[in-house]
C-alpha cells in the first residue's frame, strides 16, 4: 500500500555536460535547469521513514514487482523536452554515485518508465508511473540506481551540448523473508581546526546492519555547568555507508565559542535508526585533532549535588513553617 507524499522536492540534482564517467549525485535540492523531479509515494510501512520520503527505499522477493509516481516539473520559462530513463548507481569511497547515461547494471534494466519522453510547457508538472520488476532468478543483495529526467540544450558557440538532468536515488533489497536489520554505531568523536576560525567536531561510524545508509543528524554544545548553549549545528550531508565500512560524518561549528570545557551531543540518524554519542573538549584546542573524552562524572556528580541542594532547602523552610505554626499554637 503507497501513500501520496507531500515532500518537498526530493531530488538528487545534477547538472554537467554530456562526458563520461561516475558522478557523485547531489542531495535533494532545488530544481536544476529549470527542471525538477520528485517522488509522490512513499510505502505505509516506511511513512516515518525520512529517507522514503526523497528516495525510492524498499525490501522485495524476488518475482515481485513495485511501483512508484514521480512528478516532472518545468520551472523555465519555455517548453522542455524530458527524457526519463533509469541508470546505474553505486556507492563508492561513502558517496552515492552514478554513472552517466542508460542502464548499466542489474537494477536500472528492470526499471522501466511509463513514459520516455515528454514536451513540458513552462510552468506544467506530470506524473509518471515507475515499474520496477524484479526476476525470479535474482540473488539476494542491495541494488543502486537512479531514475533521471533530461534536458539537452543545444550546443553552444563551442560545440558544447549540455546536459541537466535531475534524478531519485533507488535503495532496492532483494531476498526472501523479512527486511535485513539497519543498524549503526558511533565508534569516536573528535574535534579538529576547520578550515574557518571554528572548529569541526568529526564522528567514526560504522554500519553494522545490512542497508546502506544515509547520515544526517545535528550537534549541540553546552558548557561545563550547562549555563550556555550553542547550536544545534547541522552534519555535512552525502555521506552513504555501505554494511561493515565505515565512515566519517562531521559537524563544523559556524558561530563563535568562547574558550572553556565544552560538552557535545552528537545525534546521528539513518532512516528510522538514531544514535547518539556525548563527549566534552577545551577550547582552544590543544593540537589539530584531540579525541574527545568521555564525559566525566563532575557533569552528573553536578546536577546530583544541585538537586540535593534543592531537596535540601525544601526540606528546611518546611521545617521552620512546621515550627512557627507550632509556636504560633502555643500563643494562641
Amino acid at each position: 500500500m503507497l501513500l501520496a507524499s507531500a515532500a518537498l522536492v526530493a531530488l538528487g540534482a545534477l547538472a554537467a555536460p554530456a562526458e563520461a564517467g561516475r558522478q557523485a549525485i547531489a542531495e535533494p535540492g532545488a530544481p536544476t535547469g529549470g527542471l525538477g523531479l520528485r517522488l509522490l509515494d512513499i510505502p505505509v510501512a516506511r511513512v516515518e521513514d525520512p529517507r522514503a520520503r526523497a528516495y525510492i527505499v524498499d525490501h522485495v522477493t524476488p518475482g515481485m514487482t513495485i511501483r512508484r509516481r514521480v512528478e516532472v516539473s518545468n520551472t523555465s520559462p519555455q517548453t522542455q523536452r524530458v527524457e526519463l530513463y533509469s541508470g546505474a548507481a553505486s556507492i563508492e569511497e561513502n558517496t552515492f554515485t552514478v554513472t552517466d547515461g542508460r542502464g548499466g547494471n542489474e537494477l536500472s534494466r528492470w526499471t522501466r518508465l511509463a513514459t520516455k519522453l515528454i514536451d513540458l510547457p513552462p510552468g506544467a508538472k506530470r506524473d509518471v508511473e515507475v515499474t520496477i520488476a524484479v526476476p525470479e532468478a535474482a540473488s539476494r543483495g542491495e541494488r543502486y540506481a537512479a531514475v533521471w529526467a533530461q534536458v539537452t540544450s543545444s550546443p553552444d558557440q563551442g560545440n558544447v551540448l549540455q546536459i541537466h538532468r535531475v534524478g531519485v536515488r533507488v535503495y532496492l533489497d532483494v531476498g526472501p523473508g523479512g527486511e535485513p536489520p539497519t543498524d549503526f554505531r558511533i565508534d569516536g568523536l573528535t574535534v579538529e581546526r576547520g578550515s574557518g576560525p571554528w572548529p569541526v567536531l568529526t564522528a567514526q561510524v560504522t554500519n553494522t546492519g545490512e542497508r546502506a545508509l544515509d547520515m544526517t543528524g545535528s550537534m549541540a554544545l553546552s558548557n561545563d555547568t550547562d549555563t550556555v548553549r550553542a547550536g544545534p549545528f547541522g552534519v555535512t550531508s552525502g555521506v552513504t555507508i555501505l554494511p561493515g565500512r565505515q565512515g566519517r560524518v562531521t559537524a563544523p561549528i559556524d558561530q563563535p565559542v568562547p574558550d572553556g570545557v565544552w560538552h557535545a551531543e552528537l545525534k546521528l540518524r539513518s532512516g528510522m535508526v538514531e544514535r547518539v554519542a556525548t563527549g566534552q573538549f577545551v577550547l582552544p584546542l590543544a593540537a589539530d585533532t584531540t579525541a574527545l573524552e568521555p564525559v566525566s562524572g563532575r557533569r552528573t556528580l553536578l546536577i546530583v549535588v544541585v538537586g540535593l541542594a534543592v531537596v535540601l532547602v525544601a526540606v528546611l523552610a518546611w521545617q521552620l513553617v512546621r515550627r512557627r505554626r507550632v509556636r504560633d499554637r502555643q500563643y494562641v
